[in-house]
């Protein structure tokens, strides 16, 4: 058994735990122990695996698909594993956004708090849409280096043969609303699981509640959003924190809010899809 497979494992293993603990799906629970197997069995160190062969390497592996190969890569590169963060609600988006070259704390938390974004993923979202130029002094030059690493480290992830629009990766917004109103409802009755988060919890409670749930073919994670922004404006219990990704491994998060000024103004809003939640909201206004 190699070690640095065996530590891997470990971690996949942590967010097998977790997920069985936060009565998530069984199937998700048990890919994540079959992964675990896999590298514990491996007489190949995978990091060295994955600088020969990428991550093409990783899912051409038994049980490991696409969305778990992002983990191992991910953890390989930086030595962090934003999903095993989000399900402890551990994860610093501020610490991750300072990753990218040139972004120090006080830009990284100018991105956050104008956007509303809390991973990579989310970020290029943002970027693709033009959503980084509401950041302020951000300029042209910095934009544009931002999104070109961007691109390059997400694709070094994905290495998929050719990009996908966003509106093939992104479920409905009704969907993302259905799964927010699930969340709030449940968690205001007290029937779901609740994590002790490692940040803004000074007497380490479990307070922080859990929702994860499928529909259609897309599953969620939802948490409200444990950010110093959500704290400071006292909207922890308001900003909901939605993860997602497909069958086909395709993941990405969004932010559920309710807006304070507008059209939409007291309504739930999927931050960065206005213009989808103002068409739910009020059918007549694409043609006004």
């Amino acid at each position: 058994m190699h070690a640095f497979n065996h530590e891997v494992a470990n971690k996949l293993r942590e967010i097998a735990a977790l997920l069985n603990a936060q009565h998530a799906n069984p199937f998700r629970c048990n890919a994540y122990l079959h992964a675990a197997d896999t590298l514990d069995n491996m007489p190949q160190n995978i990091a060295e695996l994955m600088q020969a062969e990428g991550i093409q390497g990783l899912i051409a592996l038994p049980g490991i698909g696409e969305g778990i190969a992002r983990s191992i890569y991910e953890y390989i590169a930086t030595g962090r594993m934003s999903r095993l963060e989000n399900l402890k609600g551990a994860a610093d988006p501020v610490a991750l956004f300072r990753s990218i070259p040139t972004v120090g704390r006080a830009l990284a938390e100018r991105i956050h708090d104008t956007l509303h974004v809390e991973s990579l993923e989310a970020l290029e979202n943002a970027v693709r849409g033009g959503q980084l130029a509401r950041v302020e002094g951000l300029g042209t030059k910095r934009r544009e280096a931002i999104e070109s690493w961007l691109q390059q480290h997400l694709d070094q992830q994905r290495r998929r043969p050719s990009p996908l629009r966003q509106d093939d990766v992104m479920p409905a917004v009704t969907l993302i609303l259905k799964v927010d109103e699930e969340y709030r409802a449940k968690a205001r009755a007290g029937s779901l699981p609740a994590i002790t988060p490692k940040r803004f919890n000074p007497r380490n409670k479990a307070w922080l509640p859990i929702l994860h749930t499928t529909y259609d073919h897309w599953h969620f994670t939802a948490l409200y959003s444990n950010t110093a922004r959500a704290h400071n404006l006292n909207r922890v219990h308001d900003w909901v924190v939605i993860y997602f990704y497909d069958d086909h491994h395709r993941e990405g998060q969004h932010t559920v809010v309710t807006e304070t000024h507008g059209k939409l103004k007291g309504k739930r809003v999927v931050r960065g899809r206005e213009p989808e939640c103002l068409q739910i909201y009020e059918p007549d206004s694409a043609g006004r």
